[in-house]
């Protein structure tokens, strides 16, 4: 029977694309921002109330690096105030397997 875990010959190419996938998605706070995203569009406001130990500019930050990497898209409604939301694109959707067995994995090791 042939093991599922990768041998150590066929993984040389893993490293390259997990940190291709961890500079894609950025630091901690990012996987908090997409878990508050998959449930739907959001506003500054609500991001940071869904996430309160994040400061301001750690989430402005945050929010900069997934739009920069094509994982979100902000939509600015030219409002007074003005109205800034943020949705997940093609790419954010995609990554929603991961984290959601990032989840699982977390809630039977943690």
């Amino acid at each position: 029977m042939q093991s599922t875990n990768p041998s150590p010959s066929n993984t040389d190419s893993i490293p390259c694309s997990i940190e291709k996938a961890l500079t894609i998605i950025g630091g901690k706070w990012s996987f908090l921002v997409l878990k508050e995203l998959y449930t739907g569009t959001k506003r500054f406001s609500e991001l940071q109330r869904a996430l309160p130990g994040v400061s301001p500019k750690a989430l402005t930050d945050t929010l900069r690096h997934l739009e920069s990497q094509g994982i979100l898209e902000r939509r600015v409604y030219p409002t007074v105030p003005v109205k800034v939301e943020y949705t997940l694109t093609e790419k954010g959707n995609d990554f929603h397997g991961v984290l959601w067995e990032m989840k699982r994995w977390g809630a039977k090791w943690g």
